[in-house]
């Protein structure tokens, strides 16, 4: 008997997962299972997460793959590491060269937004400096689920359907070893089909046994290069033989007795802070009118995508540096605009001065949270032949006009959507947590931490909390299961609310906490994916 895996006509709730000894948290079964082997078999967090990692774009290639980016937090040796892994504009990526190709912005799909991908290099690179096993034994689960396959799981099959429809638009022969792939026939895998990759299994195997080296350097390299330059791409083996993926410092926000953690620009942490920032300044409580509140965290996380959007991309270039945009004065500033009705938002002037997330931890206390992303989706729709190799498209966030903050230079790292996330306190580590899924992701991360540190909820509850999504202007979408009652109540304060059908676009999340007394560790999954936290 088959039947709809969609079709969920009742109420369900899941109790937060506990464990003392260790904890894996994704969106896959099968790849937190991957994570735990290698836990089980002597590695640390980090060999976890690595394991998870690969284990992800073989079973989830619907939101990330091997030619997509990774950023990460950890907590190892007590000591903080914070790694950005995302990849620059190729050399010959010029405006230019776009225009050329007959485009006045960059296309959302094809060859031309695929910049260098950083995802293998950083495995490597977290292995080589924070692991413990030797780096191919954490990529063989990855290897074994593509070499045997696996079966499908509910919300991967749906969001695989959706992707054939999208580049099914698209009559030209660089989209065709895409479809051979991943949709022979034209036809995405059902909810139990088993799906595998020979092909996927050989390029892990390779990456394994170079510690990376072979996709920037090797057969692999030259792979990517001769496809890009037989269809008019802009990606060469020389672009990805100069990439490192760069060791940063995370950056933090004092919020309720804790400090929120995340990593410096390019990527989209900065606004998460800042709207953490906003709501620090204008209440050291929660309102006890459960309504302003959520009006507060709405207007902070619009004010603070104003500022993101408007001024975020490589630091080198930024106008303004992230300690201005989370200066005290600066903040309460962005507070004081905060009343009663909704606001259309606009960046200010600070005084000069489609993603997977996971979470592991181990025995020994090392926690880290850790995201990687082909960005929309499957990407630019573009599988290097042969390679099962599936790469970004982050290149669309680039533009075209010489003014734009985030324009187009080669070399230059593009505006990132996907952000780690991590809790600490008095500066010591409480938790990794994150919540996947493009414009999603800052909103997420301000509401899961507003509900474990305002409504003191448990992490599964605060993933389990009905979600907003900011879009534009005063718009608010609602997930389905929203409270009509704070939906109109939104609507009187000038908001406009749109509830909707599903819950898809409103972000994926794990959160792993470590319980100070007992030094076990609590966890919750994203009901909304085909997650699980595993512990030990």
């Amino acid at each position: 008997m088959m039947t709809d895996p969609h079709f969920l006509p009742y109420p369900s709730s899941r109790m937060p997962v506990v464990g003392h000894r260790g904890m894996v948290a994704t969106s896959q079964p099968q790849a937190a299972k991957a994570g735990m082997q290698i836990l089980q078999a002597g590695g640390n967090a980090i060999d976890a997460a690595i394991a998870t990692a690969a284990a992800l774009t073989v079973t989830e290639p619907t939101s990330n793959g091997i030619g997509g980016d990774v950023f990460a937090i950890a907590w190892v040796n007590g000591e903080w590491h914070g790694l950005n892994g995302s990849g620059p504009a190729p050399a010959g990526m010029t405006p230019e060269a776009v225009r050329a190709q007959g485009h006045d912005t960059i296309p959302d799909h094809g060859l031309l937004p695929v910049t260098v991908p950083g995802g293998p290099a950083s495995w490597a690179a977290l292995s080589a400096r924070l692991g413990k096993l030797p780096f191919a034994d954490l990529l063989q689960p990855a290897i074994d689920l593509a070499q045997h396959g696996f079966a499908v799981s509910p919300v991967t099959s749906r969001l695989w359907a959706r992707a054939v429809s999208k580049y099914g638009h698209y009559d030209r022969p660089e989209f065709t070893p895409w479809f051979e792939h991943f949709a022979p026939g034209h036809a995405a895998p059902l909810t139990g089909d088993v799906w595998r990759s020979a092909d996927t299994a050989r390029t892990l195997t390779r990456i394994a046994e170079s510690k990376s080296r072979d996709f920037y350097q090797g057969e692999l390299a030259q792979q990517m290069d001769d496809f890009m330059q037989r269809h008019g791409g802009l990606l060469r083996a020389s672009d990805l033989a100069a990439f490192e993926p760069e060791w940063v410092t995370p950056i933090g926000q004092a919020y309720r007795d804790h400090t929120v953690l995340e990593l410096p620009p390019n990527g989209s942490g900065l606004i998460a802070l800042q709207a953490l920032g906003i709501l620090e300044q204008l209440s050291a409580a929660t309102p006890s009118d459960p309504v302003e509140g959520l009006h507060q965290r709405i207007e902070a996380v619009k004010l603070a995508f104003s500022d993101g959007l408007h001024y975020i991309t490589e630091p080198t270039a930024m106008p303004l540096s992230a300690d201005e945009l989370l200066a005290p004065a600066y903040l309460a500033e962005r507070a004081g605009l905060i009343g009663q009705d909704a606001l259309e938002p606009h960046w200010g002037k600070p005084p000069q001065g489609g993603t997977v997330y996971l979470a592991t931890a181990d025995e020994q206390g090392n926690m880290v949270s850790f995201i990687q992303s082909n960005y929309e989706g499957f990407g630019s729709g573009m599988v290097v032949p042969g390679t099962g190799i599936s790469l970004q498209n982050r290149g669309v966030s680039f533009s075209l006009d010489p003014k734009a903050i985030n324009t187009l230079v080669p070399g230059r790292r593009p505006y990132h959507t996907i952000i780690p996330g991590f809790l600490s306190r008095n500066g010591k580590p409480v938790g990794p947590f994150g919540v996947m899924g493009g414009d999603m992701q800052p909103q997420g991360h301000v509401q899961v931490v507003c509900a474990m540190l305002d409504d003191h909820l448990n992490p599964q509850a605060a993933l389990d909390q009905p979600r907003w999504r900011w879009v534009g202007g005063r718009t608010i979408l609602v997930e389905p299961h929203f409270p009509d009652h704070l939906a109109q109540a939104l609507a009187r304060r000038g908001h406009e609310v749109h509830k909707q059908t599903e819950s898809l676009s409103f972000g994926r999340g794990q959160i792993i906490l470590r319980q100070t007394a007992t030094g076990s560790y609590i966890a919750g999954t994203e009901p909304r994916a085909d997650g699980v936290a595993l512990p030990w």
